[in-house]
C-alpha cells in the first residue's frame, strides 16, 4: 500500500483569499452602481426642475468618481503586484518628492489644517520615484481626512543608526484603536466603513503603500492611539539610503 500526503492549507487560504478579494470587490462596485442605476431610474420617469436635475448630477458624478478610484487603484496593486523589484542603482531626491506631497497635501486641506515639512535635503532614495510618491502621498492624504479641524500634520524624514532610515506622516487624528492595527495594510479593511467612505476612501490605500514599501526592501510600520493621533513610517533599509555628498566622493573617486 502507498499512502500519499498533501499539504494544501496554502492552496486553500489562496483560495479563500481570492473568495474574499472577489467579494469585496464586488460589493464595492455594486454599491455606487445601485445609486447610479436608481438615479438614472429617476432621471428617466420622472419631471425634474433644473435645481433637481443638476443635484442627481452631482451625485452621479460623485458614485462614478469612486467607482473609477477604486478601478485605478485595483490596477495599481496588480500591477506592484507583476512588476519586478525597483532597481538599487537609480537614485532620486527625497526633498522635492515631499514637497510635492506637502503642496497636495496643503491643496485638500484647505486651510483646515496645520501642515510641516522637516527638512530631508541632501538624501537621495534608491527607487521609483512615482510608486514612492504614491505611497507617501496615500498617507499625507489619510492624515488630512481623519485628522479634525484645527490639527496638526508633519511630513519628513529620520536617519536610521543602521544607516536607513524612515518617511514619516504623523498627526494629531482621531487615532486608530490597536486591534485594529495589524490589519490596517489588508486590502478593503476598514475600521470604520461609513467613516472611510464618507472621506473617499476606497480600502485599498495602505495596502498599496505597504506594496510599494515592500518592493523598495523596507516595511510599514504604523503607531497610533485613539484620541492622540497616528504616525505611519515607511523604513527604508540602508542599501537605499545615501547622502548626495556621498553620491558625488564615489563619483569622482
Amino acid at each position: 500500500k502507498l499512502v500519499i500526503t498533501q499539504d494544501v492549507t496554502e492552496r486553500q487560504r489562496a483560495d479563500a483569499m481570492r473568495r474574499d478579494f472577489v467579494a469585496n470587490v464586488s460589493h464595492e462596485i455594486r454599491t455606487p452602481l445601485t445609486v447610479l442605476a436608481g438615479f438614472v431610474e429617476t432621471m428617466a420617469s420622472l419631471p425634474l426642475s433644473g435645481a433637481e436635475r443638476s443635484r442627481v448630477l452631482h451625485l452621479m458624478q460623485q458614485q462614478t468618481d469612486r467607482m473609477q478610484s477604486l478601478v485605478g487603484d485595483l490596477l495599481t496593486l496588480a500591477q506592484l503586484e507583476g512588476s519586478p523589484r525597483p532597481s538599487t542603482d537609480r537614485w532620486l531626491p527625497l526633498q522635492p518628492l515631499l514637497e510635492r506631497v506637502l503642496v497636495d497635501a496643503v491643496s485638500l486641506s484647505a486651510g483646515r489644517h496645520q501642515i510641516t515639512l522637516e527638512a530631508s535635503a541632501g538624501i537621495e532614495l534608491a527607487g521609483l520615484e512615482p510608486e514612492l510618491l504614491s505611497a507617501v502621498a496615500n498617507l499625507a492624504t489619510n492624515a488630512v481626512r481623519y485628522t479634525p479641524d484645527g490639527g496638526f500634520i508633519k511630513i519628513g524624514w529620520l536617519a536610521r543608526p543602521d544607516g536607513g532610515g524612515e518617511v514619516f506622516v504623523q498627526d494629531t487624528g482621531i487615532g486608530i484603536p490597536r486591534e485594529h492595527l495589524p490589519r490596517l495594510a489588508e486590502r478593503f479593511y476598514r475600521v470604520d466603513g461609513s467613516r472611510s467612505r464618507d472621506t473617499g476612501g476606497t480600502g485599498l490605500g495602505l495596502s498599496i503603500v505597504k506594496h510599494v514599501v515592500q518592493r523598495h526592501g523596507g516595511s510599514l510600520e504604523i503607531e497610533s492611539q485613539p484620541g492622540q493621533g497616528s504616525r505611519f513610517r515607511l523604513l527604508l533599509p540602508a542599501g537605499r539610503v545615501r547622502l548626495a555628498e556621498e553620491a558625488a566622493v564615489n563619483a569622482t573617486a
